[in-house]
């Protein structure tokens, strides 16, 4: 089974930054792309970033393009979203997804919460 470990969530003020991690395990981390999302309080969870397998393309929410980075250390079978200029608009849960065929596997999530 594929475990996903998001970490590094927590408060924040507005304008803040922080790093997210997301460890995955049992899984031929390099062979697939990866993804973060986001679900806040009483909302559907919603894509933020993506990354192929080797890093070279990313995709980004217009919400949060400019101020957000995905990047992945495939030696570290780790996948990061560094958070900048953060929003209270950010606050939610957020997730770490893998895709493979048949079937997609999420993390537990954590929480980051941005205070004005």
């Amino acid at each position: 089974q594929v475990q996903l470990v998001e970490s590094g969530g927590g408060l924040v003020q507005s304008g803040g930054s922080l790093r997210l991690s997301c460890a995955a395990s049992r899984l031929t981390f390099s062979n697939y792309a990866m993804s973060w999302y986001r679900q806040a309080a009483g909302k559907e969870r919603e894509s933020v970033a993506s990354i192929t397998r080797a890093g070279g393309s990313t995709y980004y929410a217009d919400s949060v393009k400019g101020r957000f980075t995905i990047s992945r250390d495939n030696a570290k079978n780790t996948v990061y979203l560094q958070m900048n200029s953060l929003k209270p608009e950010d606050t939610a849960v957020y997730y770490c997804n893998v895709r493979v065929p048949g079937t997609g596997y999420w993390g537990q999530g954590t929480q980051v919460t941005v205070s004005s």
